[in-house]
């Protein structure tokens, strides 16, 4: 439940640093730094925007700390309410000590996320600016960060406002018809505009795979035969050597992951045990393991040796269709037998070019790539991208084709859906939208309530208590 009263949190990060700081927030806020901080002037006393030097007391008068104390007072804060924040050195006894005088002073402790919530509900910010608070905090990219800030400065909110007032004038036309049927709604009014919002939001519903990639990063796998080039090529990507390699057959048994950023994206990249039949039990262990993750990864690389012959279905033949394998790794081989099938299939249509047949793959999650080129290969296909993790040839290639893959064109979007929450109402606003596009006005007319309503939980117009406490529930304590 969504409660009241002052509260107090450390709003630092965890760990020693050179300054801390706990913040307090609510009616008693000033109450509490004028018992708890002594300084050149009652902090009370003070107008917002100020800051003072001083020391922190317990309640026996001992000095916890000096440091200094910033005085806001509401509505012209970061809550809305008065806030002081103590900002001391960034020991984690003398925040606790500080934190632990203001629960006495009749504080209580932040819930997660409690700051920004209160922020919310005091009207500072919308829900989806709330929710690129947390995503600010966690980005691990500048990518992440900057689609972050832009959804902090109310970006995706203007966008959403700016599709729901398209709808809304559309929605008094039918309306208005209704009182006056005779006259109807002339096409520019209703399925002119319905359709610019259709186009609108199916362009905003493509940022969400972005969005998502942006924050919690995405997993590569390489896989393919023994010395097929796996561990070579992820050296290669990293720049440095990070997986073992010789020209042993099975040098790599278990699967082994790094990380690098590649287009304002987190990637995993994963290093998987070469793909065959053997009777070594951990080896067995190791394939079974490399085709569990590219079940599970956002793109499979496919690698292929240029230097020897190229076998149909390669990766899928018999030899890997045994007992040795689970029923899941057996639905994962079927599973990538048929997208080794159907990648034959378009590539052996002769309209497209050879870049439109790689990208045309049935399966935009698996990625084609001969390697070893700088060798001499003896095979060439249209759906495989030529390589050398030696000479570094087509690894420009490939990293763009990597990007294309994950994020496409929206990469160069200037808003995002970030949040399954966001996804959601988006994707229910379009489906309502579509229906009324031809549906009878007054169905038209409750089609395109429910799609404003949709389009308000995005910015948490209209949206359940429920709602609101499970995006704060992913906070952190302190903000």
């Amino acid at each position: 439940m969504i409660k009241g009263g002052t509260i107090a949190a450390i709003s630092s990060a965890q760990g020693v640093g050179a300054v801390g700081m706990v913040r307090v927030s609510g009616p008693r806020a000033l109450e509490i730094a004028d018992t708890l901080f002594v300084g050149k002037h009652l902090p009370s006393s003070l107008s917002g925007g100020r800051f003072i030097y001083g020391k922190f007391t317990d309640s026996t008068n001992e000095t916890i700390d000096s440091g200094i104390l910033l005085i806001f007072r509401g509505p012209h804060s970061y809550t809305g309410e008065d806030v002081a924040e103590f900002q001391t050195h960034g020991s984690s006894v003398v925040l606790s000590r500080v934190l632990n005088r203001t629960l006495e002073l009749g504080a209580r402790l932040a819930g997660a996320g409690e700051f920004t919530l209160r922020a919310y509900l005091e009207g500072k910010m919308d829900l989806s600016q709330a929710e690129a608070v947390n995503m600010l905090i966690s980005a691990q990219t500048d990518t992440a960060r900057r689609q972050a800030t832009l959804g902090l400065q109310g970006a995706l909110g203007h966008k959403i406002d700016a599709i729901g007032r398209k709808i809304a004038r559309v929605l008094a036309a039918i309306q208005a018809m209704l009182d006056y049927p005779e006259e109807g709604v002339p096409e520019e009014e209703r399925e002119i505009p319905l359709k610019a919002v259709i186009s609108e939001l199916e362009q905003l519903l493509e940022t969400a795979r972005a969005g998502k990639l942006a924050q919690q990063g995405a997993r590569l796998a390489l896989i393919g035969k023994p010395n097929a080039g796996k561990s070579s090529l992820l050296n290669a990507l990293l720049g440095y050597d990070r997986s073992i390699v010789t020209p042993i057959a099975g040098t790599t048994r278990d699967y082994l992951e790094a990380g690098l950023e590649l287009a304002g994206i987190p990637i995993t990249l994963i290093d998987t045990a070469g793909l065959r039949q053997t009777e070594d039990i951990v080896e067995q262990m190791g394939v079974e393991k490399a085709l569990e993750l590219a079940q599970g990864a956002d793109l499979v690389l496919v690698l292929e040796d240029g230097t020897t012959p190229l076998e149909p279905n390669t990766l899928t033949n018999s030899s890997l269709t045994n007992s040795s394998l689970t029923n899941n790794e057996q639905q994962i081989t079927n599973n990538l037998e048929s997208l080794t099938n159907n990648e034959q299939r378009i590539t052996n249509n002769p309209s497209l070019t050879n870049k439109e047949q790689r990208i045309t793959n049935n399966d935009p999650r698996t990625l084609f790539i001969q390697t070893k080129t700088d060798l001499g290969t003896i095979w060439q296909h249209p759906s495989y991208l030529p390589v050398s993790a030696v000479t570094k040839q087509g690894l420009p290639q490939l990293l763009e084709e990597i990007r294309l893959r994950l994020l496409g064109d929206v990469a160069r979007g200037e808003v995002w859906l970030s949040s399954e929450r966001q996804v959601g109402s988006a994707r229910r606003a379009l489906e309502h939208v579509r229906v009324a596009l031809h549906a009878p006005d007054e169905l038209a007319s409750y089609e395109l309530q429910e799609a404003l309503e949709a389009l308000s939980e995005i910015t948490g117009r209209k949206v359940s208590e429920e709602v609101i406490e499970g995006i704060f529930a992913n906070f952190c304590v302190g903000k």
